[in-house]
């Protein structure tokens, strides 16, 4: 029996609904941790008085771990299994963020979120990887963008748990909720989440085992004792796989995706880190300040409704090009709505977010048809990781911009450009794609084909 053809040509089961869903939740919480600290630090600053340079390095803490954690801990996840790694690294997230609500300095703060930022980049992964695995591959694409939609569901709740919250009981009580939640999801993992059905087999783990778990999948499924199993072919280990991002024939689209990757989680992470503290400083009220940021987000969302379609439809590589050009004059539009009507700035920030948000998602869905199979989350895990050197630099760069007293319409303007590099260079990478003497040409086709 063997594994891909097995869920390739069944309707997806009750049981793959719920172990989707369940590594949608834990990007959920991924995405909630992640920007609760951009709400936090306007009143974490006043209460330590704090200026905007020191702010820069809370925000990019965790995402330095991140970084981390997508490098260096998820590769872990081959030798103990998706389950574990997710299991290990919830708990890992959840006492570091329940350890930063007592933190009384901003060290002990920058280091509590590093902890807490590599064990959400250990679990993204996994929960990415998992997903794919148990999507018929008609719907993968589909599958791994609805748990994307699940990260920035957690940055809407984010913003009405701090909105709430914080007048009330302070910045720290919104640490306390961001730990409580996955510790509160721990047992529904336990029980419900399997491990990879590609690692159980390699490994030779009991047949019962494995059994049990396609009999979950498909109930009228036979089984017995002379069944074997076989788990879908994969590349020599970690270290073969990171080499093939860089041969001749693939090293410049691997290079121009990290570019574009840097790029659109610098301004992502800027985006979502200083808008809050911004519009404070500008005198809006707490509620306005939640409702614009969160208007980002939502349009991150929206977006996946319409990408999707657009990139099977008329192409990846030049939808994704013109979402950044088009978010090239939103952010810039952002700028100029400071001075503007609040329907103004609110339609700008939904935009902007429809194009960094969104254009993030897409950018996604966009690596994973770029690489084939035997490489795919080797080059899809770098380019996140890579990617987080961005999202490390983006928010410094504003708060030192914002520190040498630029106001808050130049620093949307600057941020303004970078989307404009970003759509030449997937522009650029589609074009070298479509050459005819490009290896991935006919398996980039196959795929948006196969998707249809």
């Amino acid at each position: 029996m063997t594994l891909p053809d097995f869920i390739d040509s069944r309707p997806v089961s009750r049981y793959q609904y719920i172990v989707i869903a369940l590594c949608g939740v834990v990007m959920f919480i991924d995405g909630f941790d992640t920007q609760s600290i951009s709400y936090m630090a306007p009143h974490i600053a006043e209460e330590w008085g704090l200026s905007k340079q020191v702010l820069g390095p809370v925000f990019s803490a965790a995402l330095a771990g991140l970084m981390v954690g997508y490098l260096a801990l998820s590769p872990l996840s081959e030798r103990y299994g998706h389950r574990r790694m997710i299991l290990t690294s919830t708990v890992i997230f959840a006492l570091g963020t329940l350890a930063a609500a007592w933190s009384q300095n901003v060290t002990e703060l920058m280091a509590l979120r590093f902890i807490t930022g590599m064990g959400l980049g250990a679990a993204a992964p996994s929960a990415i990887a998992l997903t794919g695995e148990f999507s018929p591959k008609r719907l993968r694409a589909t599958f791994v963008l609805v748990i994307y939609c699940g990260f920035s569901l957690g940055f809407v709740a984010a913003g009405l748990v701090s909105g709430w919250l914080i007048p009330i009981l302070g910045w720290r009580s919104v640490l306390v909720v961001g730990a409580v939640a996955p510790l509160l999801l721990l047992p529904a993992l336990l029980r419900y989440l399997p491990d990879s059905l590609n690692f159980m087999i390699n490994r030779g783990a009991e047949p019962n085992r494995i059994q049990a778990i396609f009999r979950k999948m498909d109930p009228a499924l036979a089984v017995g004792p002379d069944i074997t199993y076989e788990a879908e072919k994969r590349t020599d280990g970690q270290r073969t796989a990171l080499r093939s991002l860089f041969t001749r024939d693939r090293v410049l689209g691997t290079l121009l995706l990290w570019l574009v990757f840097v790029i659109n989680l610098g301004e992502f992470y800027a985006l979502q880190s200083w808008l809050p503290s911004i519009m404070t400083s500008l005198d809006y009220d707490m509620g306005t300040v939640v409702t614009a940021t969160t208007l980002t987000t939502v349009g991150g969302i929206a977006a996946a409704f319409v990408t999707g379609p657009c990139m099977d439809r008329l192409g990846a590589y030049v939808t994704l090009g013109t979402v950044y050009v088009v978010g090239f004059a939103f952010v810039a539009l952002t700028g100029v709505a400071f001075t503007a009507p609040l329907w103004v700035l609110l339609t700008a920030n939904f935009f902007a977010g429809v194009c960094i948000s969104g254009g993030q998602k897409s950018l996604i869905a966009l690596s994973a048809v770029f690489y084939p199979t035997p490489m795919r989350s080797t080059g899809v895990g770098w380019a996140l990781g890579v990617g987080r050197l961005g999202g490390i630099v983006g928010p410094i760069a504003v708060g030192a911009a914002l520190g040498m007293g630029w106001s808050a319409s130049a620093v949307f303007y600057a941020m303004s450009v970078p989307m404009l590099v970003a759509g030449a260079a997937v522009f650029l990478l589609g074009r070298w794609v479509r050459s005819d003497n490009h290896p991935d040409r006919k398996s980039a086709e196959s795929h948006s084909l196969a998707r249809k």
